[in-house]
């Protein structure tokens, strides 16, 4: 028997669950939270009723960042938004603004974006100063007869796959390549499957796409943004989120036709009973789990062990079908990993030179990538200020190198071992600074970050290497985040872990309704039309 309520921020009735359930959930990335949200707002479960277990000491997972003014601010990446992520925009909608509670986070991202309006005038760099060609794809003929006979492949035929597999050596010298590798971080390397899915999910943007038109982009940094309203609103609920709880098993009893989780084990020898009315959701993988930071003078470490989500991973399904393979992504982070670093500066001068050199205000332009750089160099002027609390008089902004693998072309080094120092002087050597202008990042806090597992779910896959959202015979579990497998959806996106959130409620609790289908904007005729043309330079 179910009773309805009305929930305030959304508008409409839903389903309160009138008998207990204990839902348990592991994990607090945005995968995790928003499975709590789903929870609480359509599934009608108590806050108290929903338990949350995060191995490190911060919510959020990837969408993250922290620092100060002193030390240096730090984001290890940015994840971008489009208006086809229904189920983001979905769960924002519910979500108030800390200092806004009459406006959501749906609404605030919108009405930024049409301030602050995204369109880049500088997208590569070649030699110093803005390439000539930076609104070509520099595509053969041959390359868009490629790009197009995989647009039109079954995903059924693609299996392990790669990239390189599929187009000729000439295609990836394309500024094509060069800007849908930094843009999305894919390498020759990676998967073909998800290329595929990558060009149909969003050939509605190809239009904008040597502009980075047509992206969204949040205020602030997506902790501040994104997480931290989400804490409050589930905390005010009674939601409870446990930092510093390590998941270190899960028992599962039964046969893969029929299985229950009956207990959580906690690293610390704590065993939480699930019981015969609970449900258990988990995060299993994580791209950011290993990340080491350095510093002006120091280059990250090497990296850690895999983490608790893949060490959680790997156990399960060496001892349960159908859980997948996690080790189809692990161990290979000279393929897998990149660097970001995070520039904290005391004045603008390095900002307004940039606005300069792009013709674009901060906060506009998007991604820069260094055509040619050793490193494959790019970097972002963030809006600012990137953070709700930052100083007034300080300014922030990010970089990442794709290739960090390879020696820089001013610093003869893999950027991997470069310090933040290095770091600023072969963006300087790119950018051709003179000696004066170099002195502006004479107190910057510089802070490297090196995630070895950062496009570990782009790794070449077959099927059942990522686990189904519902595994089979689960009968009060599923699995969460960026390695089950959704249909047609992009990894690497916020979308995708809503959506699996989503889904894993919809699943287990049934009073939630399943996700909208993945917009097939790849069957739209227009579409297509605006797409050929743009390829065709037309």
């Amino acid at each position: 028997m179910l009773e309805l309520r009305y929930n305030l921020v959304k508008g409409h009735a839903m389903p309160t669950a009138t008998h207990a359930q204990t839902h348990h959930i592991v994990g607090a990335g945005i995968a995790g939270l928003a499975t709590a949200v789903y929870l609480c707002r359509d599934a009608g479960v108590a806050g108290h009723d929903i338990h949350i277990y995060e191995a490190l000491e911060t919510a959020g997972g990837a969408l993250d960042g922290s620092g100060s003014a002193e030390t240096g601010y730090l984001v290890r990446g940015g994840r971008m938004f489009e208006d086809q992520f229904v189920c983001t925009l979905d769960l924002l909608d519910s979500i108030p603004l800390a200092d806004d509670p009459a406006t959501s986070l749906k609404e605030d991202l919108l009405a930024f974006n049409r301030m602050v309006p995204g369109s880049s005038n500088c997208r590569l760099v070649r030699d110093g100063r803005p390439a000539e060609d930076r609104y070509e794809l520099t595509l053969t003929a041959r390359d868009i007869v490629d790009i197009n006979r995989l647009f039109l492949h079954s995903e059924r035929g693609l299996g392990g796959k790669t990239i390189q597999d599929w187009f000729q050596p000439g295609f990836f010298d394309s500024n094509f390549w060069l800007m849908w590798s930094t843009m999305f971080s894919f390498q020759p390397w990676h998967s073909l499957t998800e290329m595929q899915r990558y060009l149909r999910r969003f050939i509605h943007l190809f239009p904008g796409f040597t502009r980075i038109a047509g992206i969204l982009r949040t205020r602030h940094n997506q902790y501040d943004s994104i997480i931290a309203p989400i804490l409050t609103w589930l905390k005010a609920r009674g939601v409870q989120v446990n930092t510093r709880a390590h998941v270190a098993d899960v028992v599962i009893k039964g046969t893969k036709l029929d299985r229950r989780v009956t207990n959580l084990v906690l690293l610390d020898g704590k065993t939480v009973p699930v019981g015969s009315g609970g449900y258990v959701y988990l995060t299993l993988g994580s791209m950011t789990e290993g990340s080491t930071l350095g510093s002006n003078d120091h280059a990250p470490s090497s990296g850690k062990d895999p983490g608790p989500s893949w060490s959680l991973w790997q156990k399960l399904a060496r001892e349960h079908d159908g859980i997948g393979n996690p080790d189809r992504f692990l161990g290979q982070s000279n393929q897998t990993a990149w660097t970001s670093f995070t520039v904290t500066m005391d004045g603008p001068a390095f900002f307004e030179f940039m606005e300069d050199f792009t013709n674009n205000r901060t906060g506009t332009g998007g991604l820069v990538t260094f055509a040619g750089s050793g490193w494959t160099l790019s970097l972002v002027m963030l809006h600012q200020p990137h953070f709700r609390a930052q100083e007034h008089g300080t300014y922030v902004f990010w970089g990442y190198g794709l290739r960090g693998d390879r020696n820089g072309d001013f610093v003869k080094k893999p950027m991997s071992e470069a310090t933040g120092a290095e770091i600023i002087e072969e963006l300087s050597g790119q950018l051709h600074l003179s000696e004066e202008q170099k002195g502006w990042f004479a107190t910057a806090r510089i802070l490297p970050c090196r995630m070895p597992l950062i496009t570990s779910q782009f790794m070449p896959r077959n099927s059942g290497d990522r686990p189904d959202v519902r595994p089979p015979g689960a009968r009060n579990f599923a699995i969460i985040g960026q390695y089950c497998e959704l249909p047609r959806d992009c990894v690497f996106t916020v979308e995708y872990s809503v959506r699996s959130a989503r889904t894993a409620v919809a699943q287990l609790t049934g009073l939630v309704d399943t996700p909208p289908p993945v917009a097939r904007t790849d069957l739209d005729p227009m579409v297509l039309g605006r797409a050929a043309r743009m390829l065709l330079g037309m």
